[in-house]
């Protein structure tokens, strides 16, 4: 699915999911060049674009082919990046309730931020409507299987981070869409 209303900008790296039912989705934080906002580069990150020389972090990242299906950043504005249809390559290594491969049925999402910065009022107010349109398309998706990356793969990451307001989402998700 292609959610009506959100610029979609098509990231390359994406595959099937082979006929998997989506029922969770997967937030995350991301900043590029680390606790750097507002630039092009996380974009062109996921659509194999970002280029090594443009800052000494980059070299690292240069190999690496990753996307999500969502991208917000910190003013709220949202960009399909994959087809809900498809599994973005968000989750690596990692395991949901004892199911290996979380990018099979998950959606990915990712919001423009750290571990240290506290996101926005707008990023909020944009991931609320994202998930009810989510929800719609795929009413498996509950508000026990919304995650972040750090309950997937623990150990390894640590987003969204502990200043993700969970409770205010899952708050919000009982009493809209439950």
């Amino acid at each position: 699915m292609i959610v009506p209303g959100v610029p979609f900008s098509p990231s390359p790296n994406c595959s099937s999911r082979e006929g998997t039912r989506v029922d969770a989705v997967v937030l995350h934080h991301i900043s590029l060049p680390p606790g750097s906002f507002g630039g092009p580069y996380v974009l062109d990150f996921f659509q194999n674009r970002l280029d090594p020389a443009a800052h000494p972090y980059f070299r690292e990242l240069a190999t690496l082919r990753v996307s999500c299906h969502f991208y917000l950043d910190r003013r709220g504005r949202v960009v399909q990046l994959v087809d809900t249809d498809e599994k973005a390559w968000h989750a690596g290594v990692s395991e949901l309730d004892g199911a290996p491969d979380v990018n099979r049925f998950s959606v990915g999402i990712e919001l423009e931020g750290d571990e240290v910065t506290s996101f926005t009022e707008a990023q909020y107010a944009a991931l609320e409507p994202l998930l009810r349109a989510l929800r719609a398309a795929l009413p498996a998706i509950t508000t026990e299987r919304i995650v972040g990356h750090e309950h997937i793969a623990p150990g390894r990451k640590r987003d969204p981070g502990p200043l993700f307001d969970w409770e205010r989402l899952r708050r919000w998700f009982a009493e809209t869409l439950a």
